[in-house]
């Protein structure tokens, strides 16, 4: 006999998406390129060659997606806003792109869906790239200048902003394996650009603090790793726990503590003297947060023994296949690592959590009931909410859950192959189609049980 499991009161549900994945309209309203314009139009760089030209086209129909929210019954909506958009140089506004996210906004608000605002989910203005980009300490200043202009124009309409999205994406996948945008592969300059990256997250924090209502929270989002040894031996412990330090203690330990944990610096000295940390820059890191976001799709699994596939950023640790479920992007399936991850994040932090994303991908199509029939995912994210559930009872406290992704989207190196939405979505038309997982997390919001 199954058991009802309860969500504690006042549980925050809701489901996210990113600008670049969704929005489309790349040359309209004064909009210029960012780096994943420039990326995506690399030959070579995306799957089958897809860019974020038209996406979903959410820029043109974002009042039927709002109504989607709706018919969902979806409390809280996650978006991230686009900065060359809003200041296509990286400096000066232009009020079209303004006036966009202004309206999107009050259409939220006017349908009773709390808006959750990220400042950069990874879209960088190009301008900006070709100065340098966040190997330059100069985007650090723009960056907080750019959350004061946002602060300033939509901060009476925003309850939540956060200031980045999976730094830990930027700065390895973008400049240690170049999958991501702009694509470098040096693994030195990922850890000066975590660093910037650190610094404009507590800069933005702090100069927030001063425009944002008094009652606004301030977090950031981290895809904290959660990292395992292949096996038991002191050389796979000793990976892992590099592994850890590299992925997650480099931001963690400076935005909450105010320091780099020491091995970090000693074990990555060979590639880098960490001269980029100037005097005063970790009490900026560290400006106090309301909670912290959590991205979790997979654990992984390390080994000392060299192979074929290093942990992004390090020649120390190597990519372990772990013995387990694999999802379509080749990433294992443990909603028990979920729980661990949240309950040791609670205890080293003492901040509240939210699960900020978590999903899976499919093939997902509509079938010849006009119906998209997605149990896989089903599966997947009542394992994953009961994973959450399990933390919560061990005394982690969570604070709200945010499905990834409302909309199948452009999912970045991988473009239109890979479909994580509850709503599908066909490129050709539009048509958004919602799938059974639409309908179940629907129920589940309703109820706040499992």
């Amino acid at each position: 006999m199954s058991t009802t499991r309860s969500f504690p009161e006042g549980f925050v549900w809701g489901v996210g998406t990113a600008s670049y994945q969704i929005e489309g309209a790349v040359a309209e309203d004064g909009r210029r390129p960012s780096i994943w314009d420039t990326f995506s139009h690399t030959p070579g760089k995306i799957a089958h060659g897809d860019t974020g030209d038209v996406a979903c086209d959410h820029y043109h129909r974002w009042v039927d997606d709002l109504d989607l929210l709706v018919a969902m019954g979806i409390p809280s909506y996650r978006f991230s806003i686009a900065w060359p958009r809003v200041m296509p140089d990286g400096r000066t506004i232009n009020q079209p792109g303004m006036d966009f996210y202004k309206r999107l906004l009050d259409g939220l608000l006017e349908r009773r869906i709390a808006p959750v605002v990220t400042l950069y989910h990874w879209d960088l203005p190009q301008d900006l790239e070709d100065r340098g980009g966040w190997r330059d300490r100069e985007t650090v200043e723009l960056f907080t200048e750019y959350a004061v202009a946002m602060g300033k124009e939509i901060g009476d309409r925003v309850p939540v902003v956060t200031t980045l999205n999976e730094p830990w994406c930027t700065a390895y996948l973008g400049h240690a394996t170049g999958e991501h945008a702009p694509g470098l592969t040096d693994n030195a300059l990922a850890y000066e650009v975590a660093h910037h990256l650190n610094l404009a997250h507590g800069r933005a924090v702090t100069a927030l603090r001063g425009i944002l209502p008094a009652e606004a929270q301030l977090s950031v989002t981290l895809n904290l790793q959660e990292v395992l040894p292949a096996t038991d031996r002191a050389e796979d412990v000793a990976a892992a726990a590099h592994a850890e330090a590299i992925s997650n203690r480099i931001f963690l330990d400076p935005m909450l503590r105010g320091s780099y944990p020491v091995e970090l610096i000693d074990s990555t000295a060979h590639l880098t003297d960490w001269s980029f940390v100037r005097d005063g820059d970790l009490a900026e890191v560290s400006a106090p947060l309301d909670f912290l976001g959590v991205n979790y799709y997979s654990p992984g699994m390390v080994t000392a023994t060299p192979g074929s596939t290093p942990w992004p950023g390090t020649d120390r640790a190597w990519r372990h296949d772990m013995d387990a479920p694999q999802t379509i992007m080749g990433w294992a399936i443990q909603p028990s690592a979920l729980t661990d991850l949240l309950v040791r994040t609670h205890r080293e932090s003492g901040l509240p959590l939210v699960v900020t994303e978590n999903g899976i991908a499919g093939h997902d199509a509509v079938g010849a009931d006009g119906a998209v029939h997605d149990t896989h995912r089903i599966d997947y994210l009542r394992d994953h909410l009961a994973a959450v559930l399990d933390a919560v009872e061990q005394g982690a406290d969570v604070r709200g859950y945010f499905g990834w992704t409302l909309l199948d989207n452009f999912e970045w190196a991988w473009g239109y192959d890979k479909r994580f939405g509850l709503v599908h979505v066909d490129f050709d038309d539009q048509t958004r189609t919602p799938k059974d997982s639409a309908r179940w997390f629907s129920g589940i919001i309703e109820c706040n049980e499992l």
